[in-house]
């Protein structure tokens, strides 16, 4: 189907690239820099806030999709932006799914930097940003890990989607919905084709990002 040029799929398999990568990279944006915050820091309360960021890495994508769906109604909090059934809102639904995951996986990554390079690179002078580079290049293997499961994590989800974005042709339907949609019509032949499209994405972006994991990890 994308080699002769379906242009309905060609649209579909574009518009999951383009809404699943950039949630992916704005939850490592904000999640690298959260879970970096939360992996040094002592607080009162700190604990409860781990545990609620553990929590969200398993929230379900209806639940997700039924929060942000209340939060974007015409008559919701943030209704006014007029964004409901657009990418863009399946581009927050999905940044909501995968920023738990990020931040969670760099908390951990973090975490288990041997203490003794904290204090080395300290005592080296380090200013705040360099300390903080520093140790991003430490733990750049997990970190890795934690953008495949981002990616991972929204790649494959379809209530969310569906839910904020309404599965509209040509508009908001990505290779998830496109897929549910033509099981519920009986057209399993186009739905294992997009079945097929959608793992061979995910995996070539996958491949991508283990290729550089594995790169690092032999230098």
């Amino acid at each position: 189907m994308i080699l002769r040029g379906d242009p309905e799929v060609l649209r579909v398999t574009l518009l999951t690239i383009r809404v699943s990568g950039l949630a992916t990279l704005l939850s490592v944006i904000v999640g690298i820099p959260l879970g970096i915050y939360f992996a040094l820091s002592r607080f009162r309360g700190r604990n409860f806030i781990v545990s609620l960021i553990n929590t969200g890495m398993g929230l379900p994508p209806t639940v997700v999709g039924l929060w942000v769906s209340i939060f974007l109604w015409r008559y919701g909090p943030f209704g006014f932006l007029k964004i409901m059934y657009t990418p863009a809102a399946m581009l927050i639904a999905q940044f909501v799914i995968a920023s738990p995951i990020v931040v969670a996986f760099t908390i951990a990554a973090i975490q288990h930097i041997n203490p003794k390079l904290h204090l080395q690179i300290k005592a080296l002078g380090a200013s705040k940003p360099q300390y903080y580079l520093l140790l991003i290049k430490e733990a750049r293997m997990p970190l890795i890990a934690a953008v495949i499961a981002g990616f991972g994590g929204v790649i494959s989800e379809v209530g969310a989607s569906m839910m904020v974005g309404g599965n509209i042709k040509g508009y908001t339907r990505v290779l998830t919905t496109a897929t549910v949609m033509e099981v519920s019509k009986g057209n399993f032949d186009i739905a294992l084709a997009l079945g097929t499209i959608l793992l061979l994405l995910a995996y070539s972006v996958t491949l991508l990002l283990t290729i550089l994991q594995q790169r690092e990890g032999t230098r």
